[in-house]
C-alpha cells in the first residue's frame, strides 16, 4: 500500500476506535504509533513515542493551560459567577426577557475569566434558573439562554479553544485572544437579540422582572470590579505586548488567589478542589495534545494531508464552496462526537487545506471556535447540554429544544464573520 492509503486506513481505524469508546487522546497516540511504525519502522516509531510526550509536557507555552484553568476554578469556587449575575440582574432584569439577557451578560463576563464553559453553566443553573422560574419564564428559553451563553467562554478570551488551536497550528495565542473579542461581543449581542425576538412573538415566555433603584444598580457593581480589572489587565497586557499569554495566565491565577483571599472566600477545601480540578483538566488536555502530535507525525509521513489539500484545491469549485463543506463537516461532527476532541483530530488534515485556499489562519481559528460552540449544545451528544441537564435536574430534551433559536444566532454570527472578516482581524492587526 502507498503511504497515502495507509494514512487513510489509519483515520478509518481511528474513527472506529472512537465509536468504540476509546479515549481520543489514547486512540490518536495508538493509531499514530502503529501507522508511523508501518511506514518508517518500529524503532523510529518508538523514538517518536519516547520524545513527544516529554516534549509536549516540557513545552513552555503549554503552561498557559493549567494557569488559566486554575484561575477559572478559583473564581468559580469563590462564587464570582453569582455576583456577576446578580449585578446584571439588577441592571436589566426589569426588562421583558431581562433575566435571560442578564444571563448572557454575566456569562460573557464570566467567560472572560474562565476559558471553559462548565463553570458558567453550573453557576447559572444555581443562580439564574431559579430566578427565571420564579418569574414564570418559559423553561426552554431559560435553559437555552443558560447553556448557549455558557459556551461564550470558548470565544471570549482567555479561551481554551484558542490555546489548543494556537498550539496545534503554531499560531500566536495572543493574536487569537484578541481576534475573539469583537466576535464575542457580536455573538453576545445576537443572543440578546434572539431573546428580544422571542419575547416579541411570545411575551409570556419571559415576563419582566422586578424594578430596582439606581442605588441598588450601582451597589451591585462592588463585587464585580475585580473581575473586570483582571480581564482588562490580562487582555491589555497581551495586546500591549507587556507580557505573553503564558505570563498572563500566571498573573491571572495569582490575581484570582488574591481576589478570593481578600474577599475571604478562599478556604482550604476550595483551594484543594480548585487544584484537583485544574490537575484533572490539564492532564486531559495534555493527553489530547500528545496524542494529536503523535498522530500528526504519522499523517506527515503518510503525506495524506498534502494529497487531500492538493486534490480539494484543484476541484472546479470556488473556495467558498469548500469552506461551506468544511463548516457542514464540523456541524455533523458536533452532532455525533465530542466536538473539541473532533477538532483536535481533524485540524492536522483541515488546516493545510485552509492555508492553500488562502484563508487567514487567525480568522479560521475564530470560525472553528464558533463551530465548537455549536457542537457543545447540538443534539444528540452536546456535552454542555448534558452538564446543564444534570446540574438543573431537567429533561435533556428540554435543553436541546431551548438551544434551537440560539443556534440560529451562532449561524448568523458565522455568516457575518465570513462576509466581514475584518471583525475578527481588526484588533490583531493593530497589535504591536
Amino acid at each position: 500500500m502507498s503511504p497515502e492509503v495507509i494514512g487513510l486506513v489509519g483515520l478509518v481505524v481511528l474513527v472506529a476506535l472512537l465509536f468504540a469508546g476509546m479515549w481520543i487522546g489514547a486512540a490518536m497516540a495508538l493509531v499514530g504509533f502503529l501507522g508511523y511504525a508501518y511506514i518508517m519502522g518500529i524503532q523510529p516509531a518508538f523514538g517518536v513515542v519516547a520524545q513527544i510526550p516529554f516534549k509536549t509536557v516540557a513545552y513552555y507555552p503549554l503552561t498557559v493551560v493549567p494557569m488559566f484553568v486554575l484561575m477559572g476554578c478559583l473564581l468559580f469556587y469563590s462564587g464570582v459567577g453569582a455576583d456577576l449575575y446578580e449585578s446584571a440582574y439588577k441592571w436589566i432584569g426589569q426588562l421583558r426577557g431581562g433575566l435571560a439577557m442578564a444571563t448572557v451578560v454575566s456569562c460573557a463576563f464570566f467567560a472572560a475569566i474562565t476559558g471553559i464553559s462548565a463553570p458558567a453553566i453550573v453557576t447559572m443553573a444555581k443562580s439564574a434558573l431559579p430566578q427565571m422560574r420564579k418569574y414564570n419564564y418559559n423553561d426552554r428559553l431559560a435553559l437555552g439562554s443558560i447553556v448557549c451563553s455558557g459556551t461564550l467562554a470558548f470565544l471570549i478570551p482567555p479561551s481554551m479553544s484558542f490555546i489548543l488551536y494556537g498550539i496545534l497550528t503554531e499560531q500566536s495565542i495572543g493574536a487569537l485572544f484578541m481576534a475573539g473579542v469583537l466576535p464575542g461581543i457580536l455573538l453576545s449581542a445576537l443572543f440578546i437579540i434572539t431573546i428580544v425576538v422571542i419575547t416579541i412573538f411570545n411575551p409570556q415566555a419571559a415576563p419582566a422582572g422586578p424594578k430596582t433603584s439606581l442605588r441598588e444598580k450601582i451597589g451591585s457593581l462592588k463585587d464585580t470590579w475585580p473581575v473586570v480589572a483582571l480581564f482588562i489587565l490580562i487582555l491589555g497586557g497581551i495586546y500591549g505586548g507587556i507580557f505573553t499569554p503564558t505570563e498572563a495566565g500566571a498573573i491571572g491565577a495569582f490575581g484570582a488567589v488574591v481576589f478570593t483571599a481578600v474577599k475571604r472566600r478562599l478556604t482550604i477545601k476550595k483551594l484543594m478542589d480548585s487544584l484537583l480540578e485544574t490537575a484533572q483538566t490539564s492532564a486531559m488536555i495534555f493527553l489530547l495534545i500528545t496524542g494529536a502530535y503523535i498522530l500528526m507525525k504519522f499523517l506527515a509521513v503518510s503525506k495524506l494531508p498534502l494529497l487531500l489539500s492538493k486534490v480539494v484545491s484543484q476541484l472546479p469549485v470556488p473556495p467558498g464552496v469548500i469552506l461551506a463543506a468544511i463548516i457542514a463537516l464540523y456541524i455533523l461532527l458536533g452532532m455525533f462526537l465530542d466536538i473539541m476532541s473532533a477538532t483536535i483530530l481533524t485540524i492536522p488534515v483541515i488546516y493545510p487545506l485552509i492555508l492553500i485556499l488562502g484563508y487567514d489562519p487567525i480568522w479560521f481559528g475564530v470560525l472553528i471556535t464558533l463551530l465548537i460552540q455549536m457542537g457543545l449544545v447540538t443534539p444528540p451528544v452536546g456535552l454542555d447540554a448534558f452538564i446543564l441537564a444534570g446540574a438543573a435536574k431537567v429533561p435533556l430534551a428540554d435543553v436541546f429544544r431551548g438551544v434551537i433559536p440560539f443556534l440560529v444566532a451562532v449561524l448568523v454570527c458565522i455568516v457575518i464573520i465570513i462576509f466581514f472578516p475584518q471583525i475578527v482581524l481588526f484588533i490583531p492587526k493593530t497589535m504591536p
